[in-house]
């Protein structure tokens, strides 16, 4: 299985759009950087027909370590999630999208 990286995606905008290899590059930083800063700041990112990007607050908990059986707290966090859109499950799936969804 391959990988999608930052220089297939730079080639990719250079083959498809006809902008130049550095102004391809440039491009996907930029937007890289301006969903990586609306994560940052609380917003969510939605593509449409592929997801959208939120950040969520988990709570303070106790863990318990698997090795040795000792409970641990597990500190209050911000993490990433990604809620896939029907377009792109219904793509992975190859199957077809139900009539009337928005996503």
């Amino acid at each position: 299985m391959n990988t999608v990286t930052r220089a297939h995606l730079t080639e990719t905008i250079y083959t498809q759009v006809g902008l130049s290899r550095n102004e391809s590059a440039d491009l996907l930083e930029t937007v890289l950087n301006r969903m990586s800063s609306a994560l940052e700041s609380g917003e969510s990112v939605k593509i449409s027909g592929f997801g959208t990007f939120s950040v969520r607050q988990k709570g303070r908990r106790i863990g318990r370590n698997p090795k040795t059986g000792v409970e641990v707290p597990i500190l209050p966090r911000r993490v990433l999630v990604f809620r896939p859109s029907q377009v792109l499950k219904a793509h992975v799936n190859h199957t077809t999208i139900p009539l009337g969804d928005d996503e």
